[in-house]
């Protein structure tokens, strides 16, 4: 069972999926492109950044350009700043995959100190 949540960047607007249980799993990535077949997801570039113990992979599909990251911590996200509609479909089907549990959040929690303040 892989657990993810659908939320907000810290401080920011825009929304990504953070996956906090499962990434270890060596079958963590294959079993993500699997449940988002749908899509047609294709891993397109990997980028090795060592210096923040993460490996970038950017996706294309059918819905449009995304990133996922996993890091040695493991964790792992996806992110698309600019493809939000794709982020919202990923989320519905893995929301409907029997492998993936989606957490619910309290948004106000990813806020900027000072916006939580006003």
């Amino acid at each position: 069972m892989y657990i993810y949540r659908y939320r907000p960047g810290y401080g920011s607007n825009e929304l990504l999926i953070e996956f906090y249980k499962g990434p270890e799993k060596e079958a963590f990535i294959p079993d993500l492109l699997s449940a988002l077949e749908e899509i047609k997801p294709v891993i397109t570039g990997t980028h090795d950044l060592w210096m923040n113990d993460e490996v970038m992979m950017t996706v294309d599909s059918a819905i449009g350009r995304f990133t996922l990251s996993k890091d040695i911590w493991d964790l792992a996200f996806i992110m698309a700043d600019t493809n939000q509609k794709g982020l919202e479909k990923i989320d519905q089907l893995l929301s409907k995959h029997p492998d993936f549990e989606k957490e619910e959040v309290n948004f106000d929690d990813y806020k900027k100190v000072n916006d939580k303040e006003n």
